[in-house]
C-alpha cells in the first residue's frame, strides 16, 4: 500500500523537476512592452532574454545574455539547487524500491532541501522587479510588464514538490 504513495510521490517530484528544468531554460519569466515604443515585446529569464526589433517587414527577435538582477541569479542558484535535490531524492525513491533501508528517509530530506530551494526561489524572485528596464519595484511590476509563462511553470513545479514531498512521505497514507 505505501509502494503506491511513494511510486505517486515520485511520478510529482519527475513532474516537478521536469516543470523546473524547463523554467530555468525559457526566457518567460517576465513579459514587458517598453511604453517609449523602443521596440516589441521583451522577455526576460535567468538565464536568457530576448528582444523584438520592429523592422519594416516583421519584427526579429534577439536573444542573448543580458545582465539581470543579482536577486535573479540568487533565485536561478536556488532553482538548480532545488533541482538536483528532486533528482537525487528519486534515485532514492527509486533505490527504496529495491531494499527498504535508509532511502525512503533520505529522499524525504532531500526532497524537503529541494522544496525548500525552491521556497526561497518564489521569495528572491519578486524582488528583483525594480530591474533598471523594467522600471518596477520589490514585489511590483510595472502596468506594462507581466510574469510569464516560465514563472507558472516554476510555481507548478513547487506546488507538484509538496504534493510529492506528502506521498513520499506517506502523510497522505491512511493510518493502518
Amino acid at each position: 500500500m505505501t509502494d503506491k504513495f511513494v511510486a505517486i510521490g515520485a511520478v510529482f517530484f519527475v513532474l516537478a523537476d521536469a516543470f523546473a528544468i524547463s523554467a530555468v531554460v525559457s526566457p518567460w519569466w517576465i513579459t514587458f512592452k517598453p511604453l517609449d515604443g523602443s521596440g516589441g515585446m521583451n522577455r526576460y529569464g535567468l538565464t536568457v532574454s530576448c528582444r523584438q526589433i520592429p523592422d519594416s517587414s516583421d519584427s526579429n527577435e534577439q536573444c542573448g545574455w543580458v545582465e539581470v538582477p543579482y536577486q535573479w541569479k540568487i533565485t536561478l542558484v536556488f532553482l538548480i539547487m532545488g533541482i538536483g535535490a528532486l533528482t537525487a531524492a528519486l534515485g532514492f525513491l527509486f533505490a527504496s524500491f529495491a531494499r527498504r533501508s535508509q532511502s525512503l528517509e533520505n529522499a524525504q530530506k532531500i526532497a524537503f532541501f529541494g522544496m525548500v530551494s525552491f521556497c526561497l526561489a518564489a521569495l528572491i524572485f519578486p524582488t528583483g522587479f525594480g530591474f533598471e528596464e523594467i522600471g518596477g519595484a520589490a514585489y511590483l511590476l510595472t502596468s506594462t510588464a507581466n510574469v510569464g509563462t516560465s514563472y507558472v511553470l516554476f510555481i507548478m513545479a513547487l506546488f507538484f514538490t509538496i504534493i510529492g514531498e506528502l506521498f513520499a512521505a506517506r502523510i497522505c497514507a491512511p493510518m493502518i
